[in-house]
């Protein structure tokens, strides 16, 4: 629990600043069995988010990064409504979105584990690729989807009066924690970022850990486009999940992750992208203009890394 104290000290004090500059901030009612207001928004609208965080934290604990998250959202997104647009079936189109945007974590993960390159460089293929694969697999249209109702669930629905999105990330959350906790995965993870060729002279199959790394984390990059998707009820290949990596990246630091690998926090990561999507409805809400939100972002990127630089530590110690 201590290792949460900082998130959670910011993210109270971003509370404590909306609730006397946003009127009505913390008001929660209930409209046709549903709970609705400022907080249940700001938790429907990170939950995207907070899935694509939680691959991010893995990645990270293993010394990797993955700036191809967004397009794995905008080929996931663009797979589904075209899949379900043109009348193939809603499973169908789910199984063939999760199955491409695995496709993408299993590309990564070989280019990194097996092939030895640079994760930021063999990441930034996809990058590039991938949000031209979904504008070429949509047409470079905006794919409309009408019906079913059901394929809007994931993205709006409710349930038990909240969003049905909160309950898809404590599942993944849930999960994931359970196999950190319950098995060595954790605990490989961790060695494999902090120092790999030990790992591997123990006997870890470091490769094989960084491969699932890349492919877990598209998973959720998957999910969270599915979720984006049924939401919007349309899938936008130019700006589905445009800069979502970058919002990942910083929950994890935010929540305690370490850029150099091997510490990382699922429950941290979760709190770190409630940060920035409380971040991003405090400055709309009080009419700052959206350009200053990337501004905000980058003073509090530049903040984190200098926190978690080895020379500052060394000097105030």
């Amino acid at each position: 629990m201590k290792e949460l104290s900082r998130p959670l000290a910011a993210l109270a004090l971003l509370l404590i600043v909306a609730l006397f500059s946003v009127p009505g901030f913390f008001h929660l009612e209930i409209k046709d069995g549903h709970l609705y207001g400022s907080l249940v928004d700001i938790l429907n609208r990170a939950a995207p988010l907070m899935l694509a965080a939680l691959g991010m934290t893995l990645v990270i604990a293993t010394r990797g990064i993955d700036v191809s998250v967004g397009a794995v959202v905008a080929i996931s997104g663009a797979v589904a409504a075209a899949l379900v647009a043109a009348q193939q079936g809603l499973w169908v189109a789910l199984a063939a979105a999760m199955g491409a945007a695995l496709v993408c974590g299993a590309w990564n993960g070989l280019l990194v584990a097996a092939l030895g390159l640079q994760p930021i460089i063999a990441t930034l293929i996809l990058m590039v690729a991938g949000r031209g694969l979904a504008q070429l697999f949509t047409d470079g249209q905006i794919v409309t989807v009408y019906e079913p109702a059901s394929f809007f669930f994931l993205g709006s629905g409710h349930l038990l009066g909240l969003p049905f999105s909160l309950f898809v990330v404590a599942a993944m959350f849930g999960l994931t924690s359970l196999l950190m906790r319950k098995t060595a995965l954790g605990l490989f993870i961790q060695t494999v970022g902090i120092n790999p060729v030990a790992a591997r002279l123990a006997g870890v199959r470091t490769a094989a850990l960084i491969f699932l790394a890349y492919v877990f984390c598209s998973a959720c990059a998957g999910l969270s486009g599915l979720m984006i998707a049924s939401n919007i009820k349309s899938a936008d290949a130019n700006n589905a999940g445009l800069l979502l990596e970058l919002d990942a990246i910083l929950a994890v630091t935010l929540g305690g992750g370490q850029l150099t690998g091997g510490k990382f926090s699922l429950a941290g990561s979760l709190i770190g992208a409630l940060i920035i999507q409380t971040l991003s409805y405090l400055i709309y809400a009080l009419g700052v203009p959206p350009q200053v939100t990337m501004v905000v972002k980058a003073v509090v990127v530049f903040a984190v890394c200098i926190a978690q630089s080895p020379n500052l530590r060394t000097r105030s110690a």
